[in-house]
């Protein structure tokens, strides 16, 4: 769903949008960009099918928002697109109730949960991993790019933060739908899997 057509939707009138592309355009971001954020729209849109119009709208507006500013900073990033988005909806004249569960699922991103009978934030977590599910080149270019964002990190450093991370990945279901383990997890649990070996052999080379 386009930006604009989900504003309308939840009854409002934004011109938010170049700005919104400004910030994805951002030339530090290398995988957090424009496509990324269109992707998770698609893939949200997908799992939330079955959804009346309108929360189909605040899933694609969340979905739009969930990286708007990033910086490579956890937590604080997820933080301030939340805030971004609400000012955003607010100029757009969109209702207080929307604006907070727009922001609400927004800031489920920052440790990716929810109650389980969430199912606009299932369809957005979900959406927003399926790249982990993504073939291997595609999942091979996804890790690429998030270590150039972090490239102020050194190597050692960014080794033991990533082997950290993947761990905590494959130790959870990734997925919360029935859809979404169906269609990304087996491939998902492969590509983490390869991608830990690799960093744990690179630690141990170091030792």
């Amino acid at each position: 769903m386009r930006w604009e057509e989900a504003i309308t939707a939840l009854g409002g009138a934004s011109g938010a949008w170049p700005r919104l592309e400004a910030r994805y355009g951002e030339p530090h971001r290398r995988y957090h960009t424009l496509d990324h954020a269109a992707a998770v729209v698609r893939d949200s849109a997908w799992l939330a099918g079955g959804l009346g119009a309108t929360e189909r709208a605040e899933v694609a507006v969340a979905a739009w928002t969930h990286d708007v500013v990033y910086d490579a900073k956890p937590g604080e990033d997820e933080r301030v697109s939340a805030e971004w988005a609400r000012e955003a909806l607010q100029e757009a004249k969109v209702g207080e109730a929307h604006i907070e569960r727009v922001e609400g699922l927004v800031l489920a991103t920052i440790k990716h949960d929810a109650p389980a009978d969430d199912l606009l934030a299932t369809a957005l977590l979900d959406a927003d991993l399926a790249v982990l599910g993504a073939p291997e080149k595609q999942y091979a270019a996804y890790a690429r790019g998030v270590r150039e964002e972090y490239a102020k990190y050194p190597d050692d450093v960014w080794r033991e933060g990533r082997i950290a991370v993947l761990e905590r990945l494959l130790s959870r279901p990734l997925y919360r739908s029935e859809a979404a383990r169906t269609r990304w997890a087996t491939t998902a649990e492969k590509n983490l899997t390869g991608e830990l070996t690799h960093w744990r052999r690179a630690r141990d080379d170091h030792r």
